[in-house]
């Protein structure tokens, strides 16, 4: 099993590229259900989730062609085989579930089982269910499979959603485009992200009002084409690097950076003393003095300070100047990479969803092992700022989000290699 070796006190200069956002092609690529004709997605990441997801697609007989390199991936639904997403392939991956909306709509039944992905809480199916069900969705649970049908198609409808659920709003949005009716949903989820999904949707024909607002509207369409669609940045990537010159010291240009889409974000690296500048390829982030600040961080929904940023952020505050306190909002159980931070000599208290985080003078490096995917790179980032060499075991979480982190902290100057056991 691979490990990422570490070996921090270098300062770090150049240019990374950020790549097109894993959460936005994986919720883009099931949309390619919704149609016969083909889907190309421009900017795709190159990452084991996207594996994942074609291998679930290709399952129910979609056809993947992948071009440049994985960049570039062309989705054709014209001859579907079948419509249950079995559970060897959805367990490895909880964005699987978003197949859902989009076979309802199109085949008016689906078998879907339950998903899996990090363990980072119970993130249940049950707002999905609901929302699909007040479109008229028949969907039981049985034997870990949810079975839907919607005889006669969908219909529109007012779907409120008691939590603004990023895949629940997706799978709606989705399934909302080929319904007979309207469809409006309110308290809606406005990440960068869905209002992607809007975008290409709308390049395939549907007929869609209100993304980036708590409330979107839908007027379903009879049929969607062809269409082209570029994956937007991945704002988790983003603000992961931006966070590598704060730890290891230096300045990065972050390509392809976007302040829109990590505004909360950048709120807390200002006052954490960092700065961050537009340029004309990006965003270029460095420290203002040696050491961070301390800062309290909230995680909450868009527009609020991001829950896959947490981590990150947590281990960048082991070594600021006083105490910060970080809530957990969104999941439970998100705090699992603290106890590997504490081997490398951090400290920090928590309790419940509560951590208490007090700078230390520098941290320490560690055999650690990873727990879920942003618990992975916050160790790495850590070891950045660590003395000595870290060992990060266990990196097959990192592989499902980042493409070539350490060929991509290399070229910057960091000492990271990828060693094979």
């Amino acid at each position: 099993m691979d490990s990422i070796v570490v070996t921090g006190g270098t300062p770090l200069k150049g240019q990374i590229a950020i790549a097109g956002a894993k959460n936005a092609a994986l919720t883009l690529m099931p949309a390619t259900l919704l149609s016969e004709e083909p889907l190309t997605l421009t900017n795709a990441p190159r990452l084991s989730d996207i594996a994942t997801m074609t291998a679930l697609l290709q399952s129910l007989g979609v056809e993947v062609t992948s071009m440049q390199d994985g960049k570039v991936q062309v989705l054709s639904s014209h001859a579907m085989t079948s419509t249950t997403a079995d559970y060897e392939i959805v367990r490895k991956m909880r964005a699987s579930n978003l197949v859902l909306g989009p076979l309802l709509a199109r085949h008016h039944q689906a078998v879907v089982s339950l998903p899996g992905g990090c363990a980072i809480g119970a993130r249940p199916m049950d707002i999905h269910v609901t929302a699909l069900e007040a479109m008229g969705a028949e969907i039981e649970l049985k034997d870990g499979y949810l079975h839907a049908t919607a005889k006669g198609g969908l219909k529109g409808a007012k779907v409120p959603l008691r939590f603004a659920s990023v895949g629940a709003t997706e799978n709606v949005l989705m399934a909302a485009t080929l319904a007979k009716g309207t469809t409006v949903i309110e308290n809606a989820a406005r990440e960068p992200e869905i209002v992607d999904l809007a975008h290409c949707l709308r390049r395939m024909g549907a007929q869609i009002e209100g993304e980036g607002t708590s409330t979107i509207t839908i007027q379903g369409v009879d049929r969607l084409g062809a269409a082209t669609h570029p994956v937007v940045t991945d704002r988790i990537e983003l603000g992961t690097y931006m966070l590598a010159p704060v730890f290891a010291g230096g300045e990065v240009e972050c390509l392809g950076g976007r302040l829109d889409l990590v505004g909360s974000f950048v709120e807390k690296l200002d006052a954490a003393g960092v700065d961050v500048t537009e340029t004309a390829g990006g965003l270029k982030v460095k420290r203002r003095s040696e050491r961070a600040k301390a800062v309290d961080v909230t995680t909450e929904v868009f527009p609020g300070f991001p829950t896959d940023l947490q981590a990150q952020m947590m281990a960048m505050l082991c070594t600021a100047d006083g105490t910060s306190v970080l809530e957990e909002k969104i999941f439970e159980n998100r705090f699992m990479h603290a106890p590997e931070l504490i081997r490398m000599g951090a400290d920090i208290e928590v309790q419940g969803g509560v951590a208490t985080v007090t700078g230390v003078k520098r941290l320490k490096g560690a055999p650690v092992m990873a727990t879920d995917l942003r618990a992975s790179v916050s160790l790495i980032l850590a070891g950045l700022a660590a003395e000595g060499e870290t060992t990060v075991s266990r990196i097959y979480h990192l592989d499902r989000g980042y493409e070539h982190i350490e060929e991509k902290l290399s070229a910057v100057g960091a000492k990271i290699e990828r060693v094979s056991s």
